[in-house]
């Protein structure tokens, strides 16, 4: 069939990029960390073609930096660039609460909002027991959802970039705390049910709460902290 070809390939740019962003996330490739086409080519048994774009796409999302004559670099972010991703984070949410939280639950199927609520008991589950790996997951998924329900898929986008992005600085610094069970947010179930009553008061009290609750866990752990932002 015409085009089968190019969606087979735009298809592995975008299971290698989701692989790599997945390593990324988890700490396996660490800030810092230089890599090339070819050696990521290789580590996937695929051409170097479908690597360098998912590799693009990833520079893209801001997780990767090019460096010229010698490949890529995993972008070291800052306690300065996480203070500022909490803060962009926090007002994203709250806008898209305060333009769309009614009118949205007015359109919203039933089937979309247990899926919301499964995603909310299943991350919560995961930050109760401290298990960061199932955590990040799940926790990423609930608020793509989440965000699909209140607001626009611009307004998502950027949302789900600053979550992977602070995801990306914290996991190191989570990772070094000897127990996490009892000290990751777990309020995803509460915020849910905020919103399903409409009240965007609390669900914006929840978030708020939520957001210094991040930023204080990962500023009481210990961890490079670099004095400039980038």
């Amino acid at each position: 069939m015409p085009g089968t070809s190019q969606v087979k390939r735009s298809t592995l740019r975008q299971q290698i990029a989701d692989a790599l962003r997945d390593e990324v996330l988890a700490g396996r490739l660490p800030a810092g960390q230089q890599f090339t086409v070819k050696e990521m080519a290789e580590q996937y048994g695929v051409s170097a073609t479908p690597v360098r774009e998912a590799l693009l796409d990833l520079c893209a999302q801001g997780l990767l930096d090019v460096e010229e004559h010698r490949g890529y670099r995993v972008h070291e972010f800052t306690i300065g660039d996480y203070r500022d991703m909490v803060e962009a984070r926090t007002l994203i949410v709250e806008g898209m609460f305060r333009r769309s939280v009614a009118t949205a639950m007015d359109s919203t199927t039933p089937q979309a909002l247990a899926s919301v609520r499964r995603r909310a008991e299943e991350a919560e589950r995961a930050a109760r027991g401290g298990d960061l790996d199932i955590l990040i997951g799940y926790d990423l998924r609930f608020w793509r959802e989440l965000s699909g329900l209140v607001g626009n898929s611009y307004i998502s986008g950027i949302l789900e970039r600053v979550r992977v992005q602070s995801w990306v600085f914290s996991v190191p610094y989570l990772r070094r705390a000897p127990d996490l069970r009892g000290r990751l947010w777990a309020g995803h179930r509460e915020l849910v049910e905020a919103i399903t009553r409409r009240d965007v008061r609390s669900a914006e009290e929840i978030v708020a709460a939520y957001n210094a609750h991040s930023l204080s866990l990962v500023e009481s752990l210990p961890g490079p902290r670099p004095a400039t932002a980038s």
